[in-house]
């Protein structure tokens, strides 16, 4: 395999003659579908079109975006076009998507640029590289995790991310109307960042619907106003309304809403997020294996649909309570809540946002309903932010993203990805620890013993995984073993930094402002 294409995909403004890979994930064929879906179909069938099993599931504005790419790509290859080339895979198809996925990542770049300038952070020496904000921007623009999942992988995150970011930019420089616009844009090209439009959502009627706080930094309820409310609401509707207008006029709400929300999947994705119910499904998987030793359990009735079995399905729990959506949702909204109450009750500025939506993005990712893995970066960029600003932070942020992105490994599991995912993610991950540890060097370390200690386990973790199971008996029996113990490994991880960013949140007294621009 050329490697010549993914290291230039990471540096998108690289001069030298682009290579495009052959090897291609299942991504591309969703993106292609998707593209003739749009191109060849009214926009009536757009969310009822199933030849291929990879139906249009994102809300309207990205299937508007798949139209507009879609009149590009004709000039590149007329027959991926066509809804019935189930698997089409032409080079100049391959050439087109991966061309689209960088083209887009100018607004990513643009995004990075905006959120640089909102940080002050903490100024060690005189060196550029050791300025807070050129240790951000490359945390943000060389992020390992975005970079194989858009341009190894293959998906469109990093333009969905500048939305984001573009966003929390906005709201930093306190023009909040602006900011409520880029996250309605954003909620309509896809319906994952509702995991934090709850932060959102406090925020501004914390911050811009109620214009002054008192002395202690309490709300003035006096200070409501009114006009700001009204004007949020408009541009929400008007956003929402262009967005599903098309569909409510042809009576196909529900079509597009059973699409966005397939609560028939499984509780997990095709292998376990490394979240709360990971942890829950080993235990469960553990229980079983010991109640049939002893004998405890029937054989008999052990429910036939497996957990380990790397398929997206619906499963009964072999001796735990099995999980519902409702459960799920319920479990989701009690993690949320005390963010939700600091950042309202004890307000921190653009800071404290930050943090509830990032504990909003991890809250959900630890217990929403068929999680997948790559939603950690949810968490993990805008967790960027927030490392070059304080030394508690920081501890968190390398946790959380050293953790999450050795979750994403399975993602690229052919050989020749395996020298490419490891160099790219230590090349990632000293930076950071070095670059973090530079700025904070006059604090204390930003690890103990016991975070040291699981951080390095990470490295026996893969060698067993990668080169000492493949050449054991289990590997016939227990083909699921090296995904099982990568989940659960990293679910330890990722709920510890939730954990430890949810007591920092908790104690961090509030910000006292007489009054808000």
């Amino acid at each position: 395999m050329d490697v010549g294409p993914r290291l230039k995909a990471w540096k998108p403004r690289s001069n030298h003659q682009m290579v495009v890979c052959i090897h291609h994930s299942t991504d591309f064929e969703v993106h292609r579908n998707w593209l003739a879906i749009t191109h060849s179909l009214p926009i009536s069938q757009w969310y009822y079109e199933a030849t291929s099993e990879w139906t249009l599931d994102y809300p309207p504005f990205f299937a508007w975006f798949e139209y507009i790419l879609s009149h590009v790509a004709k000039y590149f290859d007329q027959e991926m076009l066509n809804v019935r080339n189930l698997n089409y895979s032409s080079s100049r198809t391959l050439l087109f998507q991966r061309f689209s996925v960088i083209f887009m990542d100018v607004l990513f770049v643009y995004a990075v640029h905006e959120c640089c300038k909102c940080i002050d952070g903490k100024k060690v020496g005189k060196e550029l590289t050791e300025k807070p904000k050129f240790i951000l921007s490359v945390l943000l623009l060389w992020n390992f995790g975005l970079l194989i999942v858009d341009h190894i992988h293959f998906q469109y995150n990093g333009f969905l991310f500048g939305l984001m970011l573009l966003s929390i930019a906005r709201l930093f420089q306190k023009r909040h109307m602006e900011g409520a616009f880029f996250f309605a844009v954003l909620l309509h090209f896809k319906h994952i960042y509702l995991y934090v439009a709850p932060a959102y959502g406090v925020y501004l009627l914390r911050s811009y619907c109620f214009t002054a706080n008192k002395p202690d930094g309490s709300i003035r309820w006096n200070s409501f106003s009114f006009v700001r409310v009204i004007s949020l609401g408009l541009v929400v509707f008007l956003v929402s309304a262009l967005s599903l207008g098309p569909f409510l006029a042809l009576n196909q709400l529900p079509q597009v809403f059973s699409r966005l929300f397939p609560f028939k999947r499984g509780l997990c994705h095709a292998y376990w997020a490394p979240n709360f119910w990971a942890l829950y499904n080993a235990l469960d998987k553990v229980l079983s294996v010991i109640g049939l030793k002893l004998k405890f359990l029937d054989p008999n009735n052990i429910p036939k649909a497996s957990m380990t079995s790397g398929l997206v399905q619906q499963f009964q729990h072999t001796v735990l309570p099995s999980v519902t959506p409702l459960t799920t949702l319920i479990c989701t909204l009690i993690a949320i809540l005390p963010s939700i109450f600091c950042l309202w009750f004890k307000p921190q500025g653009p800071r404290g946002f930050l943090r509830c939506l990032t504990l909003c993005a991890l809250s959900s990712f630890m217990f929403g309903w068929h999680v997948h893995e790559k939603a950690i970066l949810l968490a993990i960029l805008p967790m960027s932010l927030l490392s070059v600003q304080k030394a508690g932070d920081a501890s968190i942020f390398l946790i959380l993203t050293t953790t999450g992105h050795y979750s994403l490994f399975p993602l690229l599991f052919t050989a020749p990805e395996l020298p490419i995912k490891i160099l790219l993610m230590l090349l990632f991950t000293i930076y950071s620890i070095s670059s973090l540890k530079t700025l904070f060097r006059k604090e204390k370390p930003l690890f103990n013993w016991m975070e040291t200690f699981y951080l390095l386990g990470l490295g026996p973790l893969e060698v067993c995984c990668e080169f000492v199971f493949p050449f054991t008996s289990w590997k016939v029996k227990y083909p699921f073993l090296p995904l099982l113990l990568t989940s659960v490994y990293c679910a330890v991880g990722i709920t510890y930094a939730w954990f430890k960013l949810y007591v920092s949140v908790l104690i961090d007294p509030p910000v006292g402002k007489t009054k808000k621009q």
